[in-house]
């Protein structure tokens, strides 16, 4: 039987609201309280990865950046969401389509540690992304199967691979990693492919999973059944560019797919997928943070720390205001809304 398979057919419905005094606009689950919770975006970067992870105890992952044109994207949608600082950055392996953006997410944030397997690359983009860990002083911490990120009462970030350091596959030094909040987890594999997939096995971890990051966008050289089963997770994500030059996904990792009943849900197909847990089950919400512009749409009061819709009518004096650019950035910074143009 599936764990939890009532859940997969919860889709999170977004609350239209028109507002008759005052504001008039559509809201994002602005009832919805965020602290405490266990949020995973699975970022649109086209043909590439990158996974942001908000953990409940404030800290902040992200895992991958994706290609070099995607940058500007993933730095978009990370200062959307009011953060300013990584505190653990992962390149799983130095594959363009997954480092491309790391240099410029590590110049425009601060970051605390950086995760890399022990392996090089002779390429533009891997130099470019020892230098700017160089310029900033940051120590590479060399990840290897069995390490632990965090390890809390009720919370785990643990690494699942690389576990040989003779892969003659350079996918397959992928860190995968492994989030444990409560009852609920979560697994992230990089480009791993079946050589890593059988040593995990072998090695006994505890693979099983809510939600599985799909290796290597669906390629045919991962995702064998043994890990599939072993994983034996509830949704599946692809993370895919339209018309990819590579047949991503592939047919045979969709049969596979199928053949264990998960939901599977892609990049190319519903953009950015965000799911919220509170450690007793995940909920898929669309659309959690508002991307759809970056011009300024909120307005808080510095002294209530209440935040209005910018055309609202009972905003405060100008020297009391501060602007954000979503209703996630307002929360972040400890304002609510205001009952009668945000509710």
């Amino acid at each position: 039987m599936k764990r939890y398979r009532i859940y997969s057919l919860l889709l999170i419905v977004l609350v239209f609201s028109v507002v008759l005094v005052g504001c008039s606009y559509q809201i994002l689950n602005i009832s919805e309280d965020y602290s405490n919770k266990l949020i995973v975006h699975f970022i649109d970067v086209g043909q590439g990865d990158s996974t942001l992870i908000e953990f409940p105890n404030g800290k902040i992952s992200l895992i991958d950046g994706g290609t070099r044109g995607a940058s500007d994207k993933v730095i978009d949608y990370i200062d959307s969401l009011g953060i300013r600082k990584i505190d653990y950055l992962i390149a799983t392996h130095p594959h363009e389509d997954h480092i491309g953006g790391l240099p410029k997410v590590i110049r425009n944030f601060d970051i605390d540690k950086v995760y890399m397997p022990d392996k090089t690359a002779n390429t533009i983009i891997f130099e470019e992304l020892l230098l700017e860990i160089k310029k900033k002083n940051l120590k590479i911490n060399l990840a290897e199967g069995g390490d632990t990120i965090i390890d809390d009462k009720n919370l785990r970030f643990s690494i699942l691979a690389p576990n040989k350091n003779t892969y003659s596959n350079i996918n397959d030094f992928s860190i995968v990693t492994k989030i444990e909040y409560g009852h609920n987890s979560v697994i992230i594999t990089g480009d791993a492919e079946s050589c890593s997939e059988k040593d995990m096995l072998d090695l006994g971890y505890d693979l099983t999973a809510d939600i599985l990051r799909v290796g290597h966008h669906g390629g045919s050289t991962s995702s064998t059944e043994e890990f599939l089963t072993a994983v034996d997770p509830d949704y599946s994500i692809l993370s895919v560019g339209k018309g990819n030059p590579y047949g991503h996904p592939h047919r045979e990792t969709l049969n596979r797919l199928a053949n264990i009943e998960t939901q599977v849900m892609r990049t190319d197909k519903l953009g950015d997928i965000v799911f919220v847990s509170d450690g007793k089950k995940f909920k898929w919400m669309k659309d959690l943070a508002v991307k759809d512009n970056d011009e300024e749409q909120y307005t808080g009061n510095k002294n209530t720390k209440i935040f209005h819709h910018i055309d609202c009518k009972s905003l405060p004096n100008k020297k009391n205001q501060i602007m954000f650019r979503s209703i996630k950035e307002a929360q972040y910074n400890g304002y609510r809304p205001h009952k009668v143009c945000m509710e």
